[in-house]
């Protein structure tokens, strides 16, 4: 994975470029849907009001999670940006999927007076382009790091543990999604004169924030109980560890991702009998060397000597 401080500013640059563009976008959203009568419009605002609630509190997540590990914590403050992570698909849930379900059923069953739209459909092509450069930068951040893992970008996508790039990303391509909804729900009411395209656009767009906070949250609630590193990784510390001399077999292996780019490998370990205990004590700051160069993300490795299956038997009675 990426150096850690240059992955944390890269990612605090994409949460600070997409925080800035929903702040503006929303104010205008707000006018247009005021002036337009569009539930659509104002549906967006509530998007655009819950992605920048959510992007302060991924900033928040940034800042508490680069914190040093101290006395009281050990193990250092990674997994506190998962916490605020989590609190923000859930404003994304409250602040913008609930209101934009709400309004949209509230004008399918009461209507609405349409006004003029031309203001909407102005402030949805500005923030089509905002949104569009703030998906970009997201865009760029996933596919560079990526491409440091050898891994296609849409995986790397999935699996990645920065859940900040991750719910920017995710944000800004249903915040395009939604502004085409908001627009054809406009179009459709101006050709017929009807309230109810809009009031499905507003629905369809609270189902999208559903989705996305679902998605966000799920992420978040597995990092939160603890993930491991992908399988592929894990092969690879194995293989590491076998490479080191006196290593004759890895017995055991827990990996535990506590941040995007910190990990904790630990092991219980056989090594050759005839190794002194000098020997095992090289070995294992080998091991740790060795995965440090192979995995930059592997912070912390604790390796347990243990004794191998062979010698489990023969210490049985009779054995």
């Amino acid at each position: 994975m990426s150096d850690d401080r240059s992955g944390g500013s890269e990612s605090t640059f994409t949460v600070v470029v997409a925080a800035a563009a929903n702040l503006g976008i929303a104010a205008a959203k707000l006018v247009a849907g005021l002036i337009s009568g569009s539930s659509a419009m104002l549906s967006e605002a509530a998007h655009s009001v819950a992605d920048t609630v959510t992007e302060l509190m991924l900033l928040t997540a940034l800042k508490r999670g680069e914190k040093p590990a101290d006395e009281d914590h050990p193990l250092g403050y990674g997994p506190e940006r998962y916490i605020w992570a989590m609190l923000a698909a859930v404003a994304t849930f409250v602040g913008g999927a609930v209101f934009s379900l709400y309004d949209g059923i509230h004008t399918l069953v009461r209507g609405e007076e349409l006004g003029d739209p031309l203001v909407s459909y102005i402030v949805l092509a500005v923030a089509f382009v905002l949104e569009g450069f703030s998906l970009r930068t997201g865009l760029r951040q996933v596919r560079g790091e990526a491409a440091e893992l050898r891994m296609p970008a849409p995986r790397y996508l999935r699996r990645t543990p920065d859940t900040a790039v991750k719910a920017v990303v995710l944000e800004d391509s249903a915040a395009l999604t939604g502004l085409v909804l908001a627009a054809g729900g406009l179009l459709g009411g101006q050709l017929t004169g009807s309230g109810v395209w809009d009031g499905i656009a507003s629905v369809l767009i609270g189902v999208l924030l559903v989705y996305v906070a679902w998605v966000l949250g799920r992420s978040n609630a597995q990092l939160l109980i603890g993930r491991p590193l992908p399988a592929e990784m894990r092969a690879g510390v194995r293989e590491e560890l076998l490479s080191v001399p006196h290593v004759v077999e890895v017995l055991e292996l827990t990996t535990l991702i506590q941040g995007p780019s910190e990990t904790l490998v630990a092991a219980k370990v056989d090594f050759r009998d005839a190794a002194t205990a000098g020997e095992i004590e090289w070995a294992c700051e080998e091991a740790e060397q060795q995965l440090r160069e192979r995995y930059p993300s592997i912070r912390r490795v604790y390796l347990d000597p243990t004794p191998g299956r062979e010698q489990r038997a023969a210490a049985r009675p009779g054995g």
